[in-house]
């Protein structure tokens, strides 16, 4: 089990926890680095990554224009 750095969820994370098969993680689409505090980066569970995600595609996509 890993523990999310933003919200402190529990959750599983293949890579991590060293089981068989891709993580979770790879069926969504890529992100930057999770930041940490102190530089390094660190897992979010499924939540926090997809927030994560949209804010990213968000901010690229600019303001809605009427």
């Amino acid at each position: 089990m890993s523990t999310c750095s933003r919200c402190g969820a529990q959750f599983g994370c293949a890579m991590a926890d060293g089981t068989a098969g891709p993580c979770w993680c790879t069926e969504l689409p890529p992100a930057v680095a999770v930041p940490v505090e102190g530089g390094a980066a660190a897992c979010w569970c499924p939540a926090c990554l997809k927030a994560h995600i949209e804010a990213q595609r968000a901010s690229l996509a600019g303001p809605v224009r009427e």
